[in-house]
């Protein structure tokens, strides 16, 4: 443990930290955009894409919401979620090597965790459902559960008021993208981790406000967990 406050809770993102990324998210949101008219290769469906990645980590309907009026945002928001099941459903989704040890590792150490997401509560549940996880957090939040969406606070402020944080100082945010580390940066967690398994570059995250840059979160236990008294202290590897 490298911070004065021992750390009593994790939050920690599934798309690209926990459950490997693939292109999965980005093909389901080229066929929901292609669903009003923007075709692949197109000016307009570029400029939707680069959105699209740059606000990786943000909700999925609050990006179609910066794209497109509420109408067609949720149509758009409802077509993304088909899409991202029937991907699921031809080649199933996998966890980033190394999370589930990493979950099940830590709430045995005593750390809860709560797994937080941009998907919507049913993409969520499909992907908890897939790994079998619901037994890996302690708490699940979605965009819906807030008022605002990253990179607020709100989704780890929640998370604090739902499991009895103390002190948000013992909050550990671990994520693959810039919102989800500037919503904890935000909401006051002394630890923000990004790791490299997702969209955002090691420059982006710690522009972000990362605190620790990390390879996967696999390495995460080393930095969050007392270290036995003849271990040397887990590196920062950003």
């Amino acid at each position: 443990m490298t911070d004065a406050a021992a750390i009593t809770v994790a939050c920690i993102d599934l798309a690209g930290t926990t459950v490997a990324d693939g292109d999965a998210v980005e093909t389901a949101f080229a066929e929901a955009i292609a669903t009003l008219g923007i075709v692949s290769g197109t000016a307009a469906s570029e400029r939707a894409v680069a959105r699209f990645r740059d606000a990786r980590g943000e909700s999925k309907i609050g990006i179609f919401r910066s794209l497109f009026d509420e109408p067609r945002a949720q149509a758009a928001h409802l077509a993304f979620e088909r899409s991202y099941d029937q991907f699921v459903d031809r080649r199933g989704l996998f966890p980033v090597p190394g999370a589930d040890h990493v979950l099940k590792h830590l709430r045995a150490s005593g750390v809860r965790v709560c797994l937080l997401t941009g998907f919507g509560r049913s993409t969520q549940a499909r992907v908890l459902d897939t790994l079998g996880w619901w037994d890996r957090a302690d708490l699940t939040l979605s965009p819906e559960d807030v008022r605002r969406d990253r990179p607020w606070p709100d989704l780890v402020l929640t998370a604090a008021l739902h499991l009895g944080v103390d002190d948000v100082r013992q909050i550990a945010v671990c994520g693959a993208t810039a919102p989800a580390i500037l919503s904890g940066r935000r909401a006051g967690a002394s630890i923000t981790v990004g790791v490299l398994t997702g969209p955002h570059s090691r420059d982006r995250l710690r522009t972000a406000g990362a605190t620790h840059v990390l390879p996967s979160i696999a390495d995460l236990p080393a930095l969050l967990l007392p270290a036995p008294a003849d271990a040397t202290p887990a590196p920062d590897h950003g």
